[in-house]
């Protein structure tokens, strides 16, 4: 898979701190960069991985994943690739950030649960662990103590509540500080409110 990576924010080989930047589907790398002048991240190394085809996997993330093979190993090797990318140029784990929406949600959780460290934080703006169920013999480890922040709309077409909760909880017991926020009625987007909790929790702790 020809991926690019769009890098923007400081230079990897000067910052102290990256963020991996995960775009929705249909959507692209430039959209979700463009998020980053709300956050509090002006010292941070912006990568934005591109999908081919603007999108991580084909079907919904609640399908046996099996359906959405090879596309989601693909995307998590392409996310695994950044890592190795940013680590090479002396960035640590616990200074690594993901932030995804919708579909890179789904795939910034997947994608950490799967490969648990102390990072720097996750913000997953509506998504969750993904497969028609939560699998948990699939991840193992500990985020000792990373911050995650999910918020999600109730009720959201694309990604129920339940699917949520459930990945709350798996994240909890993997030892990840999660703080989860329903809005009513929000619809699918990212609203104000998630965009301060996102900085106050996991860019700019006081």
């Amino acid at each position: 898979m020809n991926l690019e990576n769009i890098t923007a924010g400081k230079p990897l080989k000067e910052a102290k701190k990256a963020l991996i930047m995960i775009h929705g589907r249909g959507a692209g790398s430039n959209d979700i960069l463009s998020l980053a002048r709300h956050l509090d991240v002006a010292d941070f190394a912006l990568v934005a991985p591109q999908a081919e085809g603007n999108t991580w996997y084909p079907y919904s993330f609640l399908v046996p994943a099996s359906q959405n093979e090879p596309s989601l190993s693909n995307s998590l090797n392409t996310i695994s690739e950044v890592v190795k990318a940013v680590t090479e140029n002396g960035i640590e784990n616990e200074n690594i950030y993901f932030l995804g929406f919708s579909q890179g949600a789904c795939l910034a959780l997947e994608f950490t649960a799967r490969n648990t460290a102390k990072y720097g934080g996750v913000v997953a703006f509506t998504g969750g662990l993904i497969g028609d169920k939560v699998y948990e013999e699939n991840y193992s480890g500990n985020f000792e103590n990373t911050p995650i922040f999910i918020g999600t709309s109730d009720p959201d077409f694309h990604v129920p509540v339940e699917r949520v909760n459930e990945t709350e909880m798996l994240l909890k017991k993997m030892g990840a500080s999660v703080t989860k926020k329903v809005y009513e009625n929000m619809g699918h987007t990212i609203s104000q409110d998630e965009i301060n909790l996102a900085n106050e929790l996991v860019f700019n702790p006081k």
